[in-house]
């Protein structure tokens, strides 16, 4: 029986050569002048009563605010900031401030979203990879053409009937047997002769693909190790100076580095407006001005601040009237901040100050607040995460005690006779690898006549210590921080002669195990402000306990949210008149997500000395549209002193308008204790316009 071929053999001829197509560079886009990243925030707010210390009604406040980072070129970035508070309350403070502000972190995170969309490390590298290629892709698919024909049955059928032809034709020829070639025997033998060669080239050409891919490969890995080297640089550099070191070595594209980054990336932070100042333990410690800021730090170091003081800002509800403040200050010296250094700081100033230095002797004399000093500051590094930093320090005396001596600023602070206008410090920090715990700490003392920023009172010596570790267990999903402090919690609202021999103790602890709650414990020292008369302020520090567990799971494809918190204030009625005193609060809520609402239960009970109180709560929100959202809520309050029931309401909205911004309002009626241990009603409301872009 014959068999029916397909057709003729179909020959492919095989050339092995560069392609001709040129491969065609197209530069990225070119970056914009202006990259505005931000939000513009306005809220309006509404409180019928004021919570404890305070006794007001019918507050409003309207708050607006906006945060900016600008980019230049998509390289030089700086912040704008600007905040107004204001409102009709005798007692909280109406609060406007702007900042400019630049910051070498903002840079090196710029420079890390460059790297990261940086494509290769080379022009020439980024041809020379298109080339191979494209040359790669054009030997795969030629190979490919001729594995597909040779694959193919009616090839497969004809090399069968060729190698049967070939097997009689060496048998017969064997036994003499001789026949001469018919036309189809002589296309039997040109198909197994050019079988054999194409078989030949196929080879060929699989050689110089493994080769050619290899390269391509040794290329690809050389520009991928280059992006990931530049990604470990900038994440992982451990000061600026050996960030700029090992970029200098590198050879890198204006794209990824523009050519003046050993000078943006010394400059630390510069600023003009509102600045927070944070050098060291006795100049000047986390203190809010309103001025101009200059950090430098290529291998020497320079800092520069002056401005207005506000005290005020941590407790800038307290509407009080202060003289004017300002600080003057210089420091510099050699050694990168992070790293080794030692640093001389000069400053001066006026500060108001707060007890006995600030009763004049003479009240025909008004004290004269100014003040100066100078400190020595330097640090060790002991390893990558030791350090071992030490400070001494000299200011000037207090007027009161200058003038009995007859002595001007400097003439005081420079009088090495005298150490009550002394002070010291030192703190160490550590890391041990093998056991990831972290140990920091820190004492400082301070002579009575000793004046600083970092301090607010004078006429009492001070020794202040604090003690701090972090463990981590099981793979770091147990996480324990300890800490030990005594007299560390400064705040203008003690007396003069005030030091505290209290050692306030703090422990937290986290744990984070995949599918479980997470758990936190915690059981540190908190503070309560209380007024008690006419410009008049105490601030009451206690201990709390707290433990807050949150899970968040899936039941039948339904997310859901489960939270259990309890708290317990470990103080007493003759120490505060905060309501709640040695009160212990348990508050739980369950949170369900379903496609077009959230509901939300909650119940919270606060057990106090005098009476219970128990409240439960329900709050529903409707995703009705993309750009809708509403929501209503309903509490009950149950009081057991009196048998007092009582129920609050609220409701919000929500909008979302395209090229505008979100839109939401709330108002709810709820209740509170009040100074006769019953429920007072407290109706609030809030509208906010928020912008981000």
């Amino acid at each position: 029986m014959k068999i029916m071929l397909y057709g003729p053999v179909q020959h492919v001829d095989l050339v092995a050569s560069r392609p001709r197509i040129k491969p065609v560079y197209v530069p990225p886009p070119k970056p914009p002048l202006l990259n505005i990243k931000g939000n513009v925030t306005y809220d309006f707010f509404y409180q019928s009563n004021v919570d404890t210390p305070f006794t007001e009604r019918d507050i409003h406040q309207h708050i607006l605010q906006t945060n900016l980072l600008v980019t230049v070129k998509d390289q030089y970035p700086f912040r704008i900031a600007f905040s107004t508070q204001q409102g009709n309350s005798s007692l909280f403070r109406n609060l406007t401030g702007a900042r400019l502000f630049y910051h070498s972190s903002d840079f090196k995170n710029q420079l890390l979203m460059n790297a990261r969309r940086w494509v290769v490390s080379k022009y020439k590298q980024q041809l020379d990879a298109d080339k191979m290629k494209l040359l790669m892709d054009s030997l795969r698919m030629q190979i490919s053409g001729v594995h597909t024909h040779y694959n193919s049955e009616a090839y497969q059928q004809k090399i069968v009937e060729a190698r049967e032809f070939m097997f009689r034709w060496k048998r017969d020829s064997a036994l003499g047997i001789v026949k001469p070639l018919s036309e189809k025997d002589a296309e039997y033998m040109a198909l197994l002769e050019k079988g054999n060669r194409y078989k030949a080239e196929v080879d060929s050409l699989q050689d110089k693909y493994a080769k050619l891919k290899q390269k391509y490969d040794k290329l690809n890995a050389k520009i991928g190790a280059e992006k990931v080297q530049l990604l470990d640089v900038l994440q992982h550099s451990k000061n600026n100076k050996e960030l700029i070191d090992a970029l200098d070595a590198m050879n890198l594209p204006d794209t990824v580095l523009p050519r003046n980054y050993r000078t943006l990336l010394a400059i630390r932070s510069v600023g003009i407006g509102r600045a927070m100042v944070d050098y060291s333990e006795l100049t000047a410690k986390n203190i809010s001005i309103t001025g101009v800021q200059l950090e430098l730090n290529p291998s020497w170091y320079l800092a520069v601040a002056s401005g207005s003081v506000d005290y005020t800002f941590r407790n800038f509800i307290v509407k009080e009237k202060r003289s004017p403040q300002y600080i003057n200050l210089i420091r510099a010296g050699v050694g990168q901040k992070e790293s080794s250094h030692i640093y001389l700081t000069y400053y001066m100033g006026k500060k108001e100050l707060y007890g006995a230095n600030a009763i004049p002797l003479d009240s025909a004399v008004k004290v004269d607040n100014h003040l100066m000093g100078v400190s020595l500051e330097g640090q060790w590094s002991l390893g990558r995460q030791t350090f071992i930093t030490g400070e001494v320090a000299k200011s000037s005396l207090p007027y009161n005690i200058r003038r009995v001596h007859g002595q001007n600023n400097v003439s005081s602070m420079l009088n090495f006779s005298g150490h009550t206008n002394e002070a010291w410090s030192v703190g160490a920090e550590t890391v041990v690898p093998r056991a990831a715990i972290k140990l920091s700490g820190m004492y400082k003392r301070m002579g009575g006549d000793f004046q600083s920023f970092s301090m607010y009172t004078t006429g009492s010596q001070q020794t202040a210590w604090t003690l701090q570790a972090e463990q981590p267990f099981f793979k770091r999903q147990l996480t324990v921080t300890g800490a030990l402090r005594k007299n560390t919690y400064a705040t203008f609202y003690e007396p003069a002669v005030f030091e505290s021999n209290t050692i306030f103790k703090s422990l937290q602890v986290t744990m984070r195990i995949p599918k479980l709650p997470v758990v936190t414990l915690a059981y540190q020292p908190t503070s309560q402000l209380v007024k008690l008369g006419d410009g008049n302020f105490t601030q009451q520090i206690f201990n709390t306990l707290s433990g807050t567990a949150v899970y968040n799971y899936k039941y039948k494809s339904i997310m859901m949210n489960s939270m259990l918190m309890y708290s317990r204030f470990y103080n007493k009625q003759t120490d505060t008149s905060f309501v709640y005193y040695n009160s212990r609060n348990v508050t739980g809520s369950q949170t369900v997500f379903l496609k077009k609402f959230t509901i939300t239960g909650q119940f919270n009970a606060s057990l106090t000395a005098d009476y219970n109180l128990y409240s439960n709560t329900g709050d529903v929100s409707w995703k009705a549209l993309k750009w809708l959202e509403a929501g209503a809520s309903l509490q009950h309050n149950y009081q057991s002193k009196y048998n007092i029931t009582q129920y609050g309401y609220g409701m919000n909205l929500r909008f979302i308008i395209p090229y505008v911004g979100e839109i939401s309002g709330r108002a709810e009626k709820r209740y509170m204790p009040g100074s006769a241990k019953q429920l007072v009603s407290n109706n609030t409301g809030r509208i906010t316009y928020t912008k981000i872009f």
